[in-house]
């Protein structure tokens, strides 16, 4: 990690608080200095409103309930700078950063501005301006770390020699300490995997190798114990350093966290009540006359502080006076004229680069799709593509021309629906072999396998998708009979063992799966002339 600046040390915690010059607007940066990018989030406002009752009743359905989640919110960062923003649950944290991100719903109202580099953006331009990190990590538990990054730069970058994205997927594994687990598979609870640290960290390096400029994380440290919270706040405040601008919001930080923050930010119902540095954080709630007690956490002391207390009516009065107290010292301090002046002389600036965007040449819609049919396990080849779909295209439509056979029989559709439940499932275990060889089976069972639609199903699929494929596992010098998982080097061999002699009988799988269609519409049209004849006698 980088060296941080001059350090000053708050009471006798030995706490230590960013209180290094901070770089200003007006600084032009020289030919061999890295260009400096600046956000700025101009009196953001959203509010949404709900209908009072249900929409079948007029008379409640014209009043509206209207809430205001943002008041008035005013930032400035600049790139190595990362900023924390606090808050209490429900005081409008992420949907700041949905504001500052471009994904707030269009069910709301949002007034404001933001600026990135002193030029407005658009709301066309927020995706490509932006990264945001979920709270929630959306992985494919079946993929390894370095499958996953793999997938995630083809599906982000086009026109690229495979060793250059190699390159950049093993140059964004070392920037975020995944080495050593590029091979794991990413896991769940029940399967395993990496850790819960290290499956942030692929999160996180995902939305890296678009080389994003600003980066948003959404309680990035949440369902983490406090040492790798830790440790991705670090992470985090390194990637800051690296000419990036970094927005987190966080609960509960541990205090040896306050040093690394270049700027703090405490949200309460929506309102900003602060942001500065933690050096004018310290300054400005001495000025209010709540100075931060020895031996207690910053963090800890300035949330409850900011915070209503909903215990009791009085209470909640109580504290609320004093958080707009603290909002409006805020308001009328040097602290947030000088964000309010920094906003406006970026605007002006002409010496600042243009918008950052991220790497916006994306692969089109069929190099998407075949990158997820990789991802899904599937054979990434068209041809083959079609097959599995006219393979599951079959059953769904036997599944509807049996429904209609036997509604002319049983003229209850709950029963139907059942009826062809049960017989699907029938089909499943005796046809496909999902639970035992139909070659193993005993010659009852064999021969009603052949009446199922899913034997052939079943077996198309099985040879569409294994037929070429060769498995690798297992160490090179140890034996792949060793390992349960290796038990088939090839596909073809896995063919053989479920169902002998199907790539013969591919097509005539296709024929005969097809066929099941006609027979059950002509066998539909006569049950319904049989019950037709039935009825008028």
């Amino acid at each position: 990690m980088t060296e941080l600046p001059s350090l000053t040390s708050v009471g006798s915690l030995g706490l230590q608080v960013n209180s290094g010059p901070q770089s200003s607007p007006e600084e032009v940066p020289t030919a061999c200095s890295r260009p400096r990018h600046s956000l700025g989030i101009l009196h953001a406002s959203y509010s949404v409103s709900h209908q009072v009752g249900p929409w079948w009743d007029f008379t409640s359905c014209r009043q509206q309930w209207d809430r205001q989640i943002l008041k008035d919110v005013s930032l400035y960062i600049e790139s190595g700078q990362i900023l924390c923003i606090l808050g209490s649950s429900g005081s409008g944290k992420t949907t700041l950063l949905d504001a500052m991100s471009g994904r707030l719903r269009r069910t709301g109202t949002f007034l404001g501005e933001v600026f990135m580099n002193g030029r407005l953006l658009h709301r066309d331009q927020f995706q490509d301006c932006f990264s945001y990190v979920q709270q929630s990590d959306t992985l494919l538990s079946n993929l390894t770390v370095r499958e996953t990054l793999r997938y995630a730069a083809l599906l982000a970058v086009r026109r690229c020699s495979p060793g250059f994205l190699q390159k950049k997927v093993d140059a964004v594994m070392v920037e975020l300490s995944l080495s050593h687990v590029a091979d794991r598979l990413i896991g769940n609870y029940n399967l395993g995997g990496i850790s819960n640290g290290e499956r942030r960290r692929v999160s996180i390096a995902a939305q890296l190798l678009q080389d994003p400029k600003v980066m948003l994380f959404d309680e990035p440290t949440t369902g983490l114990d406090c040492m790798t919270a830790n440790q991705i706040v670090v992470l985090l405040a390194e990637l800051a350093r690296r000419n990036r601008i970094v927005i987190i919001t966080i609960h509960q930080p541990r205090s040896e966290l306050f040093q690394l923050f270049d700027k703090i930010a405490i949200l309460s119902y929506g309102e900003l009540v602060f942001c500065g540095t933690p050096v004018e954080m310290l300054d400005f709630f001495n000025g209010c006359n709540y100075p931060c007690p020895e031996h207690s956490n910053p963090f800890d002391f300035y949330m409850d502080l900011t915070s209503v207390d909903t215990q009791s009516k009085e209470r909640e009065m109580e504290t609320y006076k004093r958080v707009q107290m603290i909002e409006s010292a805020y308001k009328e301090s040097a602290i947030y004229h000088k964000t309010l002046e920094n906003i406006e002389r970026a605007k002006h600036l002409k010496t600042l680069s243009t918008v950052p965007f991220k790497t916006k040449d994306s692969p089109g819609a069929l190099s998407k799709l075949g990158v997820l049919l990789r991802t899904l396990g599937l054979y990434p080849e068209v041809a083959r593509f079609g097959y599995f779909s006219a393979a599951l295209l079959a059953p769904h439509l036997i599944g509807e021309f049996l429904s209609l056979v036997l509604l002319g029989m049983v003229q209850n559709p709950n029963v139907v629906n059942s009826m062809v439940a049960l017989l699907s499932i029938a089909g499943i275990f005796v046809g496909s072999g999902l639970i035992r060889n139909t070659e193993e089976m005993s010659l009852p069972f064999k021969i009603l396998s052949y009446f199922t639609f899913q034997k052939y199903c079943s077996e198309i699929l099985i040879v569409n998708e294994f037929y070429g494929q060769n498995f690798i596992c297992g160490s090179s010098n140890g034996s792949v009979t060793t390992n349960p998982m290796c038990a088939f080097t090839q596909g073809i061999q896995f063919i053989e063992r479920t169902c002998p002699g199907a790539t013969s009988r591919f097509t005539t799988n296709f024929l005969i799966l097809y066929a099941f269609i006609p027979v059950l519409v002509i066998l539909g049209i006569v049950v319904f002339k049989v019950r037709d004849h039935l009825i008028s006698r």
